[in-house]
């Protein structure tokens, strides 16, 4: 009961909703740039700042505001969860997001440890080049929702 206060409080607010609208779509620019520039670091096109301390800055910064875009995405899904679990932008969007942390998954499973300071492994630049691929697919297939 308490939840669908919530949502009703959400969809009935003139303030409410575009506020937390902006606020997801700020905390995905933060998620997707950073892991951007992690990519890019593990792909060698960044290498004017050390490896190790920007790659903790961009995880923090990723830990930080991943819970953010999860949140607000959740509050934006509760406004209009049937046509949204319906709609194929929203359901790419899912899959692609469920791709995306198996590859990273995989990535710290099986990449994520080398110990070179500028090299990585042709698995840890592939991994890199398809999260990138998926995070911008991320993000296309998220703008699509409102426009299907």
């Amino acid at each position: 009961m308490e939840r669908l206060r919530a949502v009703n409080a959400l969809k009935g607010s003139y303030y409410a909703y575009p506020l937390v609208n902006a606020l997801h779509i700020l905390a995905i620019g933060t998620l997707v740039g950073a892991v951007l520039l992690m990519d890019l670091r593990i792909l060698g096109v960044v290498r004017s700042v050390a490896r190790e301390p920007l790659l903790h800055l961009l995880r923090e910064a990723v830990a930080l505001i991943f819970p953010v875009a999860v949140v607000t995405g959740l509050a934006l899904f509760s406004i209009r969860a049937q046509e949204y679990a319906t709609n194929p932008a929203f359901i790419a969007k899912m899959a692609l997001l469920v791709l995306a942390g198996v590859n990273f998954w995989a990535f710290q499973r099986f990449a994520g440890s080398e110990s070179d300071a500028d090299a990585y492994s042709t698995a840890a630049r592939l991994s890199a080049a398809l999260s990138i691929v998926l995070w911008v697919s991320v993000l296309v297939a998220g703008r699509f929702i409102g426009f299907i």
